[in-house]
């Protein structure tokens, strides 16, 4: 394991006004979303989509650090026969891949999930890495609700993530940890502070345990939110100063970086969020974003399946990136959403 280029790669990930681009949606997922927009979900139209949005110049070049690939996508090549992996890497911004395999109910844990894909990992990140792979990614999923989560499914989740961390390190592959506390229940901000400081602290208990070197890793955690349900919606100023609290007290000044997940807020309000905790003064690690849905909802809509339609697509998630890309300086104003639309 080469540590200075884990961290070369770790620290250009969550470069300043930069943030990272999660495409790595399931088939499952991404046809629901093509579903929304009236599109049928093939391989060609999955295909299309990514490309569009791999030759935004301005959004790649600019506002883009990474970009978090699906295994379909990171054979494909563009219409033009180029792979998408070289479109992402011409652009300046850096490959990397999904290699958790999903969730799967845990055992004696009504409720509850483990991520599986552990099997075959070693294997699999060689043959990534080969492809231009440089970072990866694997998600825990730990749900707020009656009695949970339990400590087991803490515990199971950590140590998986945590296991996963030191195959990628092991593979020359800077592991982006993600340990997501949904914001699905009708729990309120407090409950979830609780939730993910034991969370954060049970994962990084974990790496320390299995030997992964935190310089050469990446963050990727929720905010610390009120539940969707809740009667008690807390504002952008508590999810900021909140977030920022909870992260100084569990996640060491080693980690270059964190990248939130936007893991259900809506395209403005996670803007709002990341751009509030950048003005809570200097942090000791850099934070910014990995957006899925936050940064593709408004493409999507734009483009929604037609040739014609790539330009406005394009045009769609520039905005979005940039709007995140000033949100991680601490730059973004609302009026600058009200002026592009």
């Amino acid at each position: 394991m080469n540590l200075t280029e884990l961290n070369k790669v770790a620290t250009a990930m969550v470069a300043s006004g930069k943030g990272i681009l999660a495409a790595d949606e399931s088939s499952g997922t991404i046809k629901k979303r093509f579903d929304a927009i009236g599109v049928e979900s093939t391989e060609e139209n999955r295909r299309d989509y990514r490309e569009m949005l791999f030759r935004s110049k301005e959004a790649m070049s600019q506002f883009i650090s990474g970009v978090i690939l699906y295994d379909e996508t990171i054979w494909q090549a563009a219409a033009d026969g180029t792979p998408l992996v070289k479109l992402i890497e011409s652009s300046g911004a850096i490959p990397g891949i999904k290699v958790d395999e999903g969730t799967q109910a845990l055992p004696m844990c009504p409720g509850e999930t483990v991520t599986v894909g552990l099997d075959k990992l070693a294997e699999r990140l060689k043959k990534y890495y080969e492809r231009g792979a440089r970072f990866a990614k694997w998600r825990a999923v730990i749900d707020i609700g009656g009695g949970i989560p339990s400590m087991t499914a803490i515990s199971v989740n950590a140590h998986a993530l945590a296991r996963y961390a030191a195959l990628c390190q092991a593979a020359q592959i800077v592991p982006i940890v993600e340990p997501e506390v949904l914001m699905d229940g009708d729990h309120d901000i407090d409950r979830c502070y609780d939730v993910t400081s034991r969370v954060l602290n049970k994962t990084f208990q974990e790496l320390r345990v299995q030997r992964v070197a935190l310089e050469g890793m990446v963050l990727k955690p929720n905010m610390a939110i009120s539940g969707k349900k809740s009667p008690k919606q807390a504002s952008v100023e508590e999810v900021a100063e909140k977030t920022v609290r909870l992260l100084k007290a569990c996640v060491p000044a080693a980690v270059p970086g964190i990248a939130f997940l936007s893991g259900g807020q809506s395209d403005e309000e996670a803007t709002a969020h990341l751009n509030a905790m950048h003005k809570l003064g200097p942090l000791p690690w850099g934070l910014t974003f990995s957006y899925g849905r936050a940064l593709q909802a408004a493409p999507q809509k734009a483009w929604s399946g037609k040739a014609e339609n790539v330009a406005a697509g394009q045009r769609a998630f520039s905005h979005r990136a940039r709007m995140n890309g000033l949100a991680s300086r601490g730059e973004w104003q609302s009026s600058l959403e009200k002026k592009a639309a």
